[in-house]
């Protein structure tokens, strides 16, 4: 366990020179935004509904150990994200397609989640950004999870990941928005 996370922690700091190219702002309203907040605040709130993990106990203490490391995931998940990404030159907003028919546009939103486009040139990249974000996250949080190990870790950051599939899914059939126009 004392090697993986040496390993993370080197990656970070690897990393933390690219962290210069990072909008911290953006990182901050992603790490600990309201969406964040609330997310996390969520999650914590079935976590309890069934006990996981049973030894923080159902109780009000309990909600709040599971907020707080829900909170402390997502913030690692989200700084080993931006400084893996701003590396290796990956913009990981998600970009609508422009097909039609549901299962090119569900088989685009996957390849999304996975492949990115290049910030530096032209072409996609593979989004190391995204999976090492969220298997660092997965392995960083075992540190304060009771009963944890390795293997909890990977798991939770492959949930990580088909989470961001889902969501970019999510994001592909959202209605779009459409701006108002004045009339006269």
């Amino acid at each position: 366990m004392r090697k993986t996370l040496t390993l993370l922690y080197v990656v970070i700091l690897a990393a933390s020179g690219a962290m210069a190219q990072v909008d911290r702002k953006a990182l901050r309203h992603k790490a600990i935004g309201k969406g964040a907040v609330v997310g996390s605040v969520a999650k914590a709130g079935v976590g309890t509904l069934v006990n996981s993990p049973r030894q923080w106990g159902r109780g009000p203490d309990g909600l709040a150990k599971r907020a707080a490391s829900n909170l402390g995931k997502n913030i690692v998940k989200q700084s080993i994200q931006a400084g893996v990404a701003a590396a290796h030159h990956e913009n990981l907003h998600y970009q609508r397609s422009n097909l039609h028919g549901t299962v090119p546009r569900v088989e685009y939103a996957v390849k999304s989640t996975f492949i990115v486009p290049r910030t530096n040139k032209p072409g996609k990249t593979v989004a190391l950004g995204r999976v090492s974000g969220n298997l660092g996250a997965g392995m960083v949080s075992q540190a304060w999870l009771p009963a944890a190990g390795i293997g909890a870790g990977l798991a939770s950051g492959g949930i990580g990941l088909g989470a961001d599939v889902g969501v970019n899914v999510a994001r592909e059939f959202w209605p779009r928005k459409h701006r108002k126009t004045r009339g006269k």
